[in-house]
């Protein structure tokens, strides 16, 4: 599958996936977002549909020294339920020998437990530590999550670890 970093250019596309894929709390305002691409650690990777040049997935990636974040993953609903996700994830992962983490909401539902599955089916794990993640954005709530790592789970020390550069890096906090 052939990724690529997000033209701004595509940054609405990507934006507007992003708002169907995510509640609110759980995204930056559109300009927030944006600013966003000036940040050197930020990037947002992006698959596209040959013939019709669609964005089919994308990734919004922290590239921290010590692990990969993923802030937000998702599959334009035109290409759900087709294995696009798992391609999409598994390039991602072929493309560093860093650890990834991404946050995940707490198994309290059907759709929330598959997501689980689907990232552990992918080679993720799930470590089950208390973790709230800060309000993204002003106005915005704090949501209780868990954070997924690739490749192992991670001790308590180590997720104190990826938590710190979460909350400093990104959440500013």
């Amino acid at each position: 599958m052939l990724i690529e970093v997000l033209r701004k250019t595509d940054f609405d596309l990507v934006y507007t996936l992003m708002e169907k894929s995510f509640p609110e709390d759980e995204r930056r305002t559109y300009n927030e977002q944006k600013e966003l691409l000036s940040n050197p650690v930020y990037k947002i990777y992006v698959s596209r549909e040959s013939t019709a040049n669609q964005i089919q997935a994308f990734a919004a990636v922290w590239e921290f020294d010590e692990f990969i974040f993923i802030e937000h993953i998702a599959v334009n609903p035109d290409y759900r339920n087709g294995g696009i996700g798992s391609k999409f994830l598994n390039s991602i992962l072929a493309m560093t020998d860093k650890m990834i983490c991404l946050e995940v909401e707490l198994p309290s539902n059907e759709i929330a437990a598959r997501r689980i599955g689907f990232y552990e089916r992918n080679n993720f794990f799930l470590n089950e530590f208390q973790y709230i993640q800060p309000p993204i954005s002003k106005g915005r709530k704090e949501i209780p999550l868990y954070v997924m790592t690739s490749g192992r789970s991670v001790t308590k020390e180590e997720f104190e670890s990826i938590k710190k550069v979460l909350f400093e890096k990104v959440y500013c906090v």
